[in-house]
Formats: C-alpha cells, structure tokens, sequence
C-alpha cells in the first residue's frame, strides 16, 4: 500500500532528520548550549528560520505517519487512538514552529503571547508522545506479529514520563536541573524518534 510505504519513509527519515538539524544547528550556533538550552531556542534569532522550517516538516511528516498507522492498523486496540494521537503531534509541531518560543531565562510576566501558545503546543507533544507509546503496547502485546515491540513500547513510555517529570521539576524549582534542562529534553524526544524510526521500520517491512 502507498501510505504504508509513506508512513514508514516519514517516519524514519522525517524524525532523523529532525534530530539532525537540531543536533548540527546547536553544536554550531554562538553562545548556545546543547546541554542547557531547550531545542525551541534554536528558533530566536536571525537564522532562528532553520529550526521553524524543521518544525514544520516533522509535523508534516507526523501527520502522514498517522495516516498510514491507521492503514497498518484499520481495527482492534490504538486502531482509532494512536492515528488520533499522532495527527495531534504532527499539527502540534507543525504550528509551534512559526510561533517561536521566549529565551528560557525569561520571566513569565514578560514572555510574549506566542512564546505562551508555543509552550502549550510544546506540552502537548510531549504528553501524547509518551502515550503513544502506552497506547501501542497495549495493541502489540495481544498482538502476535508485533510482540517483539511490546517491551520496547513500554520501555520507551517509562522513561520519557521519568525526564517528562525532570523537566516539570526543573521549571518549577528554578536553578534545579536548568544546567541539564536541554540534555533531558533531547533525551526524550530521541527517545520518541527512536520508537517511531523502530515501528516504521516494522511497518515497511509488514505485509498488509
């Protein structure tokens, strides 16, 4: 099927190269910090317009990817919630890219209107991206041909709700954890991009 071959190709290539652009972008931007800064900060600036751009193309890359879930998986448990979910994700990610985020120093008494709406459609990515994975382990544990996924979708889950905690903890107890802020940040979404680079492999080679 052509959305399945779709989904696969999205979902491998637009989430690595996501993760390129922003890996490359922050090692070779002036006074930023991978380790400390959040990944949205790659988008202040004049050559802020690479890291929207990056934003958008994933979020276009998710949306395919939810499409071709639901061809993948047209009935039974995550048939309807996860091809849901991911379509949230890929929009989500596709409109914070133009409403670019505030420098994380920021007080909040002073942050614009859309580095506000920037942070709300960052905490939506993050929370269904965790789920999603919850979602699908309950369909490849009962789900012969996708077993091999259940511990991994699981595994996956877990530990970005543990750094999704850290970074709560880091925004609410300012000084805790802010040296660390952008390393846990990455970890969670590669931990996200990994998964959906695994299923998507998994799919391209499934036979529907």
């Amino acid at each position: 099927m052509k959305i399945q071959k779709a989904a696969a190709l999205t979902g491998m290539f637009g989430t690595a190269l996501f993760a390129l652009s922003f890996i490359i972008n922050g090692f070779l931007r002036p006074n930023y910090n991978p380790v400390r800064n959040y990944i949205s900060e790659l988008s202040i600036e004049s050559d802020g317009w690479i890291q929207i751009v990056s934003f958008m193309l994933l979020g276009s890359a998710l949306c395919i990817f939810a499409l071709g879930l639901k061809a993948v998986f047209p009935t039974g448990k995550a048939s309807r919630a996860g091809p849901i979910l991911f379509m949230i994700i890929g929009i989500s990610y596709f409109i914070s890219g133009p409403l670019v985020t505030d420098p994380a120093a920021m007080f909040d008494n002073q942050q614009t209107w859309h580095g506000v709406v920037h942070g709300i459609f960052g905490a939506i990515v993050f929370s269904l991206s965790m789920a999603v994975c919850f979602v699908y382990w309950r369909r490849f544990r009962k789900d012969v041909a996708w077993k091999h996924l259940s511990a991994f979708s699981f595994t996956c889950g877990i530990v970005m709700f543990v750094l999704i905690v850290l970074m709560k903890v880091g925004q609410l107890q300012p000084g805790l954890l802010s040296d660390w802020a952008g390393l846990v940040q990455r970890t969670c979404l590669i931990t996200s991009y990994v998964w959906i680079f695994v299923v998507s492999v998994s799919i391209k080679k499934a036979k529907i």
